[in-house]
């Protein structure tokens, strides 16, 4: 029955995330940063220890939290526990939303609305963006994002349950924080940054996998998103955004990569696909084919879910005759 709940949960979730987007008010990732800026400034030191004790604490205290939530009550409240969960950590909806939203304001010619809308896709600096540039951030953010935002989440919640979510969501958003190549994080970041690539080895090739079978829905070709993820995903800095952002070029016909500036400086990122650069019109096909991959991620998770909870049951059933 638990992991029924936990099949029931997620599907709830995913849909009040498909229909509502985020919580608007009080978001418990948003309180989660809060609590880990705070924390920071507490134990910030320039080493790899203190990174790793601040890691430890917050991603072993929210994953200690999800265990004792996710074991309260009976199945309903089991199930509306997962349910407010997934929608809390999942970012599907305000994700495409954003790209949506990025596009618009590029075809509108409004610059200055672009660069606010890319501030809040990636930290790149806006200011030394053109209007392609935007295009190219957008799409490279959405493939990205798709896996950790979505995929990642759903994967360890249908396998881990709450803990699953809750703990996926503390290490993604950590390394949101302080997991850079910075002269402040290169070493205190090292812990958080290493444990989100980590968590995310499997989303990210489950992420590419979905890439390459639904390319043709966006107009593209699933031999050209597997060659793109062979042949240049390796190269890219991420092991994990590498296939996505790979997969994604190779089924939208993009050519992705290249000099990439953040406040702490500029990464010459690797050429991945062989298209064109993305302009304005492709940040829609972007956003629709993150949409699709999250869809059939949200089906693999509730399945997956169901298989576990009777497989549980089975496992039960044999223990007890």
């Amino acid at each position: 029955m638990r992991d029924g709940a936990r099949a029931a949960g997620l599907m709830i979730g995913i849909l009040a995330d498909a229909t509502l987007g985020d919580p608007r008010h009080g978001h418990p990732v948003a309180a989660f940063g809060t609590l880990a800026a705070a924390l920071e400034r507490r134990l910030y030191r320039d080493s790899r220890a203190a990174g790793v004790l601040y890691t430890t604490v917050l991603v072993g205290g929210t994953v200690a939290a999800g265990v004792l939530v996710g074991r309260i009550g009976g199945p309903v409240t089991r199930t509306a526990v997962t349910a407010a969960s997934t929608w809390a950590v999942l970012g599907g909806t305000s994700l495409v939303g954003e790209g949506t939203a990025l596009a618009a304001a590029l075809d509108a010619g409004d610059t200055a609305a672009a660069r606010t809308r890319v501030t809040h896709l990636c930290a790149r600096d806006p200011e030394l963006l053109d209007a392609d540039g935007m295009a190219r951030a957008g799409v490279e953010s959405l493939a990205e994002n798709t896996s950790d935002a979505v995929i990642g989440p759903l994967v360890w919640g249908a396998v881990a349950g709450v803990p699953g979510l809750l703990g996926y969501r503390a290490v993604n958003t950590l390394d949101a924080m302080v997991g850079y190549r910075s002269a402040r994080y290169e070493r205190f970041g090292w812990a958080a940054a290493r444990l989100d690539d980590v968590a995310n080895l499997v989303p990210s090739r489950i992420t590419a996998l979905l890439t390459v079978a639904l390319a043709p829905v966006v107009g593209g070709s699933p031999r050209d998103a597997l060659r793109a993820w062979r042949r240049d995903a390796a190269a890219h800095p991420s092991p994990n955004a590498g296939p996505v952002e790979a997969t994604a070029a190779g089924a939208l016909g993009l050519r992705l990569g290249g000099p990439t500036t953040y406040p702490y400086g500029t990464e010459n990122r690797p050429t991945l696909g062989d298209g064109h650069p993305p302009r304005r019109a492709d940040l829609a096909r972007a956003a629709r084919l993150s949409r699709l991959v999250a869809a059939a991620a949200g089906v693999l998770a509730i399945g997956t879910a169901c298989t576990v909870g009777a497989a549980r049951t089975a496992a039960g059933s044999r223990a007890g005759a």
